[in-house]
């Protein structure tokens, strides 16, 4: 079976209060890796963005204003997600922002298989923290660069954890042939690395990027730090 790793970002916590879908990122994996399809989306969430959810992703209504609907674009996401399994960490907050907005547009809920790494990672280590920062730590992923939640680099994240969780592999580039247990690290001299994959972004989501770290730098009064580094 297929599988796919998927987040959101919303505008809040409840969808029956309302609230909506802002941002939608779903990558593919073939056996032990990442492959090159992938979906993501910016959306017009048609609805203010509360302070807390601001807070966390760093979007706000009127960076969204004029951007495709998730009605836009469900089609395509129906297409790429059909007949995968779905692997998202607190999958009910996500299933459920993801069948309101299917609802909204009279369509039936998902019917996909849906491993919750959430549930995994506390039937693996009770009583310890399993955020996903948490199991970036654990598992000794860098996540550094996660200033804010974003779906995308989400997704590409919660990749290495689940492959990581299930079997010990630590990497995106991991050999799929690696037996299903963890097994006492050795070395080899052979100094050939493979094909590391890239995601470009998009000039949409550049541009996207761009007007964030502006209104970033405009609320911060010019104590962007990211500001400061692309002028180095």
């Amino acid at each position: 079976m297929r599988k796919i790793v998927l987040d959101t970002e919303t505008t809040g916590l409840y969808p029956e209060q309302g609230h909506r879908i802002i941002e939608i990122a779903a990558i593919e994996l073939e056996g032990r890796r990442v492959t090159q399809r992938h979906f993501h989306q910016y959306l017009d969430p048609e609805r203010e963005v509360d302070e807390g959810a601001a807070r966390v992703h760093g979007f706000t209504w009127d960076m969204l204003r004029g951007r495709a609907k998730f009605a836009d674009i469900a089609s395509g996401f129906l297409e790429f997600v059909d007949g995968a399994e779905l692997i998202i960490h607190n999958a009910p907050f996500d299933m459920g922002f993801l069948n309101h907005e299917l609802s909204l547009m009279g369509l039936p809920p998902l019917q996909n298989e849906v491993m919750d790494t959430l549930k995994v990672a506390r039937d693996m280590h009770p009583g310890k923290k399993n955020s996903l920062d948490a199991l970036c730590s654990r598992y000794e992923i860098d996540n550094t660069h996660r200033t804010l939640h974003g779906a995308l680099l989400d997704t590409e994240l919660l990749a290495e954890v689940y492959f990581a969780m299930t079997r010990g592999q630590k990497s995106l580039l991991g050999d799929e042939d690696v037996p299903a247990v963890r097994t006492t690290a050795t070395f080899s001299l052979d100094a050939s690395r493979p094909t590391v994959r890239v995601i470009k972004a998009t000039e949409e989501e550049l541009d996207l990027h761009s007007r964030q770290l502006t209104d970033i730098d405009k609320a911060s009064k010019g104590a962007c730090l990211w500001k400061t580094f692309e002028s180095v």
